[in-house]
């Protein structure tokens, strides 16, 4: 298949000679860690939970690491004059994935793990590594880059952009009461390794339809479902799926309970994964969660900002609801980012884009026909007579999965456009973005 070319090319690129010489110019040696070598991951692994405040890994969670990452590309910065010379002091992973976008799918390239020690620090370390890394996905095909963020300041400056939110509800479960339909199928408890197998089929499902969303990395799966050797309190997981009178499944959820030993119906229920692909499985799963007995809160994350939900419950009150920036996304290439979308508008502009690391900046003209489809043309100067929108490699990528309007960036001073309503109408899509877990 395309992606699996996508996937080996990037994995096994060669590294951006700009970025190690650079590196080596100020003593620091960056190279590909050895998926197949405990001894070069089980250091770089040692970096990152480092870096993430965590504590020192043991070893049942260097080899279940080690046997479920190996499609990620993995970078090590490395000072030979440290103590510790085969712990890297800067660490930065990705993959080749499918971004879904508004009506399509494109190849996207994947970041996490990115760490800097803090003995390293303001070095340009970061900035080289992900300039160079940019570079290198463009060349092998892929025209984005997404990432989730554990500090949403880093970002900005490398052309990236909160492009759909993620919000968290904590429900009060006396007050919200159930307005929903009535779902026909039934409601079952499954085991921990049967949800894992039925909710990597239906996430492929939900996934192609749901702008913002990309694969379900390696080795999540079985976070989620504590299905793999050094899950720390799987036992308490509990698991149902949702089958419709046909016999089809079509929803699963994840949870667990935390009792309130001094008020026992004020338990909570904490969900960690909940995966619809029919509208009739979503109102099945919440009304399930909302009738348990003992609960009094059920708290949820990485919803969208336009939940169904929030329209079946009684009290709409009765849902504290914080919404924050989640999935990034930084366009490397414009017109094969922009072609691969959908649009309900049939229309012209001009785009004048600039990007702080020169990859993606250029002018471009964006014109879409009735059927939704798109051609982009790079152009020396903006044709006279359309409307010309000026805006930064983040702006555009904040636009491009319809989470936030133009309308609302022209307001707030982050683009200049003629007519900001026009450029709203033709960005927008029905549904809002998404992404259900971190990576």
């Amino acid at each position: 298949s395309i992606m699996t070319d996508h996937r080996r090319h990037h994995h096994d690129a060669s590294l951006d000679r700009t970025m190690t010489e650079a590196l080596a110019a100020d003593g620091l040696e960056v190279r590909r860690v050895d998926d197949t070598a405990r001894a070069e991951t089980d250091p770089w692994l040692e970096a990152v939970a480092r870096g993430f405040l965590d504590g020192e890994r043991n070893d049942d969670q260097r080899q279940a690491f080690f046997d479920r990452t190996a499609y990620r590309r993995k970078l090590g910065v490395f000072d030979a004059s440290a103590p510790q010379p085969e712990v890297p002091v800067a660490t930065f992973a990705s993959w080749a994935t499918d971004l879904t976008l508004p009506g399509g799918m494109l190849p996207a390239c994947a970041i996490s793990s990115v760490t800097v020690a803090p003995t390293h620090r303001r070095r340009g370390i970061l900035r080289r590594l992900m300039a160079g890394e940019l570079r290198t996905a463009l060349e092998r095909g892929l025209p984005v880059a997404v990432l989730t963020v554990s500090e949403s300041t880093i970002y900005g400056r490398f052309g990236f952009a909160p492009a759909a939110a993620a919000a968290q509800w904590k429900i009060d479960v006396r007050r919200a009461g159930w307005i929903g339909p009535d779902a026909p199928g039934r409601i079952d408890f499954v085991t921990r390794e049967q949800g894992r197998g039925i909710a990597v089929e239906l996430h492929e499902r939900v996934r192609r339809d749901s702008p913002g969303e990309i694969e379900m990395p390696g080795g999540h799966w079985d976070r989620y479902f504590g299905t793999r050797p050094d899950a720390e309190k799987a036992d308490q997981l509990r698991v149902v799926q949702y089958r419709t009178p046909a016999g089809g499944i079509d929803g699963v959820a994840v949870y667990r309970v935390t009792e309130d030993h001094a008020e026992f119906t004020a338990s909570v229920v904490d969900i960690s994964l909940l995966v619809a692909a029919t509208d009739e499985a979503y109102a099945g799963l919440w009304r399930f969660f909302l009738s348990l007995d003992l609960i009094g809160t059920i708290n949820v994350s990485e919803l969208s900002t336009a939940e169904p939900l929030w329209w079946m419950i009684a009290d709409q009150r009765a849902a504290t609801i914080t919404v924050r920036d989640h999935q990034y996304v930084r366009i490397l290439d414009v017109p094969a980012t922009l072609a691969a979308r959908r649009y309900d508008v049939a229309d012209t502009l001009a785009l004048e884009v600039a990007d702080p690391l020169g990859i993606a900046d250029g002018t471009f003209v964006l014109a879409t026909d009735a059927d939704g489809t798109a051609t982009v043309d790079p152009v020396d100067d903006p044709p006279v007579g359309v409307p010309f929108v000026r805006l930064g490699v983040a702006e555009l990528s904040a636009v491009l999965l319809g989470g936030v309007s133009p309308v609302t960036l022209a307001r707030a001073g982050r683009i200049a456009a003629d007519d900001p309503a026009r450029v709203a109408r033709l960005f927008a899509w029905p549904t809002a973005p998404r992404l259900s877990f971190w990576y």
